[in-house]
């Protein structure tokens, strides 16, 4: 007892007291932290990270033409080479990179769509029979799929814009055919013809077909929203989002539906139906005529 009180008369008792008191606090504290700050804590540094590498993703595939701010370039005379992207929003950025429009490797009037770039294909393989393939092309599936939502959140965050739609506002069974049949009709089938097998346009452009299965409700739905290269902008205003839910779903049910003839013919209409009968079924007569009189008659025999 003597050697405690004498401990607590020494000049540098009350600060150790004072900081044990502290040490406990700060444990008990810790103790009674709610779990989500520390979850929200973790959240904040995975998404600096994430926007970190659509930074380092558009340096690598976009600044050289875009600008490495995203503000666009222009050449000597002052015409503009790639426009800026600053407020194109998330949903442009799905759109062209899924599609593998961007990055565009020979600009034109018209980006054609092809395989994306290996950074952002989202479309590779993974069915393999060899447990090894398949896990390999699992993971750069994984990876590319993380890569681009990286880049679209990058220039999200640049400018804003229209976002990524869900994957209930693109569900095809959550549309109206017979009422998509109408708007498309109406708003698309100038250009993409009656059932979305695409057309010429001026300038070297085209309206790109939309009959293939690997035009997703999702790049569809981003089309509209966007309005890509040559197309319109069918904002919320002009074409609700279950209107384009509905045009989705005219487009998905027309592209299973079969030919009864065998072939469509581009199913642009009795048009081509016509022409095709036209010059097949004269043809036929043509050639049926030429081999018969192609046939000499045989000398009648005298009696």
């Amino acid at each position: 007892m003597k050697r405690f009180t004498a401990w607590r008369r020494r000049p540098w008792a009350g600060y150790a007291v004072v900081l044990a008191a502290l040490a406990a606090i700060g444990v008990i504290y810790a103790g009674f932290t709610p779990q989500s700050d520390r979850a929200e804590a973790a959240n904040a540094t995975q998404a600096a990270a994430d926007l970190e590498n659509g930074r380092q993703l558009y340096n690598k595939n976009c600044g050289s033409c875009h600008g490495l701010n995203a503000e666009g370039t222009k050449d000597a005379k002052g015409k503009p080479i790639a426009p800026s992207l600053l407020g194109v929003g998330a949903a442009s950025v799905d759109f062209q990179v899924s599609t593998g429009r961007m990055p565009a490797m020979n600009p034109g009037a018209q980006m054609p769509r092809k395989k994306p770039v290996p950074d952002f294909d989202t479309t590779i393989r993974t069915d393999y029979a060899e447990p090894e393939k398949r896990e390999a092309a699992e993971k750069q599936k994984a990876r590319a799929e993380k890569n681009l939502a990286d880049l679209r959140e990058y220039i999200q965050k640049l400018g804003g814009g229209p976002e990524v739609p869900p994957a209930s506002a693109v569900d095809p069974k959550g549309g109206d055919v017979a009422v998509g049949g109408k708007l498309f009709r109406t708003n698309c089938a100038q250009c993409h013809s009656f059932v979305g097998s695409g057309g010429a346009l001026t300038g070297g452009k085209y309206a790109p077909p939309l009959d293939r299965n690997d035009v997703t409700p999702t790049q569809i739905y981003e089309a509209m929203l966007t309005g890509p290269q040559a197309m319109p902008v069918f904002n919320d205003t002009t074409l609700t989002p279950k209107d384009k839910q509905a045009i989705i779903a005219y487009l998905v049910q027309t592209r299973e539906e079969p030919n009864p003839g065998g072939n469509g013919l581009g199913r642009i209409g009795p048009v081509s139906e016509g022409l095709a009968g036209w010059l097949v079924g004269i043809g036929l007569l043509v050639l049926a005529a030429m081999w018969i009189t192609a046939k000499k008659p045989k000398k009648l025999k005298k009696s």
